[in-house]
């Protein structure tokens, strides 16, 4: 499963069997990479969804006869994306003659004060 933005809704007139009646959208991924999928959810642009592929993307639909490989799997009510996409901070390191790199110990206002 991965985490995408709907951008918009994708329009075709003409469409093979087993994909007649099926919601269209079009998602942007985390790289900025477009992709289509079906949609038995609703979403809206600008939503937040999960998305399902593979053979469980046929299964998302509610039906596996649905030739898809990429279905929305809910819309996320809450989710922030510019906190969740931030690096943890990486730990203090010091070099120990070649050993490689060990973890600086943190000291408290207390300890330093004994």
């Amino acid at each position: 499963m991965e985490i995408n933005q709907v951008v918009g809704t994708l329009y075709c007139t003409r469409r093979i069997q087993g994909l007649e009646h099926c919601a269209l959208r079009v998602l942007k991924d985390r790289r900025g990479k477009l992709l289509v999928a079906t949609d038995p959810v609703g979403t809206r642009p600008g939503n937040w969804v999960f998305t399902v592929s593979g053979s469980a993307g046929r299964y998302a639909m509610g039906n596996p006869d649905i030739l898809t490989d990429l279905s929305i799997g809910g819309i996320i009510d809450d989710w922030a994306p510019e906190i969740v996409a931030q690096p943890a901070p990486a730990p203090a390191t010091t070099s120990n003659s070649g050993m490689g790199e060990q973890p600086v110990p943190q000291t408290t206002d207390r300890a330093r004060a004994a």
